[in-house]
C-alpha cells in the first residue's frame, strides 16, 4: 500500500468547493476520470454517512475492478468539516486481493490567492493500482474540480 498527494487551485471560495465535495451531483460530475461515467447509488454526506459510487468505462474493452467494465468503491465520511476538511474512508468492491483493503481519502481546503487550494491524500492506496494512474487521476479529478466550481460558484 502506498500514499499519494496532488494539489490545486479552484478561484472561488472555500464554502463553493466544499459544497462540491458534500454533493451527489457534484461528485457524480468531477470525480470522474476521461472515459468513465460516474453513477451515484448512496451519498449521505454528514459524519459517519455512507456512499457508494460505480465508475463505468465507456470502452467495451476496459476492465474494471469490479465487473467487467466497472469500477464500484463504498465507505463513509469520517469527518466532516464545512469550508476546510473532508475524511473518506472507502474501499473497492472487488474480488481481487489484489485490490482490497481500506484507503483513505483527505481532502484539505486553504483560502489562498483569491481562491482556494486543495490537496487531496490518498492512503493505504493497493499497490495494485499503479502510483501513477492514482496521481493521473487525482489531477484529472481536481482539474474537473475547478472547472465545476468556478462554473457554479
Amino acid at each position: 500500500m502506498y500514499t499519494t498527494r496532488a494539489s490545486g487551485h479552484v478561484n472561488a471560495p472555500r464554502p463553493a468547493v466544499y459544497r462540491a465535495l458534500v454533493s451527489a451531483e457534484a461528485v457524480a460530475w468531477w470525480r470522474v476520470p476521461p472515459g468513465m461515467r460516474s453513477e451515484v447509488h448512496v451519498f449521505e454526506a454528514r459524519e459517519g454517512g455512507g456512499f457508494r459510487v460505480s465508475l463505468t468505462y465507456d470502452s467495451p474493452g476496459a476492465v474494471g475492478k469490479s465487473s467487467p467494465r466497472t469500477d464500484t468503491y463504498h465507505g463513509r465520511f469520517a469527518r466532516l468539516v464545512p469550508g476546510e476538511l473532508v475524511v473518506e474512508v472507502l474501499e473497492f468492491e472487488t474480488e481481487d486481493p489484489g485490490l482490497r483493503g481500506t484507503m483513505t481519502i483527505t481532502t484539505t481546503l486553504t483560502e489562498a490567492g483569491g481562491g482556494t487550494d486543495v490537496l487531496i491524500v490518498h492512503e493505504g492506496v493497493p499497490d495494485a493500482v499503479p502510483a501513477a494512474d492514482n496521481e493521473t487521476g487525482t489531477r484529472s479529478a481536481l482539474a474537473r474540480l475547478a472547472r465545476f466550481v468556478e462554473a457554479h460558484a
